[in-house]
């Protein structure tokens, strides 16, 4: 998720924060319309070295596109995995790994982000969310944790488990503003691969 205006929110499982590992990535980022990015993501199952390596490579590239959450479909693996990271510009760092994440409830009071997304470069437009989230997750070593959610780390955890299901914030508008969205994409594509515009 691209969104800028950040809301920090406290108490955040410490659990989920990683140690630092000195050789971190920055991945290429899918930009929208890519299959991989309308399908639904497998459940992880191996906690290993590899998730833990793969989850400080996401956080990486999140910080540097700059985002505040970036899910595993949007640099090309199609697991349940996202990151996420709505700290305040000025506030210490609060990253949070999230693997197998499901929302099992959700609050009537809605709210309403000017969202936009990574894989959707420069284009935003107001969604209405539920404001708060009950959310069940690993991190990952496997460890379980529930937990809830409010204010834009509530909008941004339920954008990004959108995407390992297969779907995008444009996917909340009307049918011509997808359509003018997607070709804006399709240029930016063949503008990036050195095509005609």
């Amino acid at each position: 998720m691209s969104q800028t205006h950040r809301k920090p929110i406290r108490n955040l499982a410490a659990a989920s924060a990683l140690p630092y590992l000195p050789f971190m990535a920055v991945l290429p980022i899918l930009i929208h319309p890519d299959p991989r990015l309308k399908a639904k993501c497998e459940t992880v199952t191996d906690f290993g070295a590899d998730l833990t390596a793969f989850a400080e490579n996401m956080l990486d590239t999140m910080y540097d596109a700059p985002g505040i959450g970036l899910a595993a479909p949007q640099v090309g693996l199609l697991k349940r995995v996202l990151v996420m990271d709505c700290a305040g510009k000025d506030a210490e760092p609060a990253p949070m790994v999230l693997v197998n994440p499901k929302i099992i409830s959700a609050s009537d009071e809605k709210s309403t982000y000017n969202e936009g997304c990574l894989s959707i470069p420069e284009q935003f437009d107001d969604i209405e969310r539920p404001a708060e989230v009950t959310v069940t997750y690993q991190d990952v070593y496997g460890d379980e944790f529930t937990q809830d959610f409010a204010g834009l780390w509530a909008t941004c955890i339920q954008h990004e488990i959108d995407h390992l299901d297969g779907k995008l914030f444009i996917d909340y508008l009307s049918r011509m503003k997808r359509g003018m969205i997607t070709r804006k994409m399709e240029k930016l594509k063949r503008e990036r691969a050195g095509g005609v515009a």
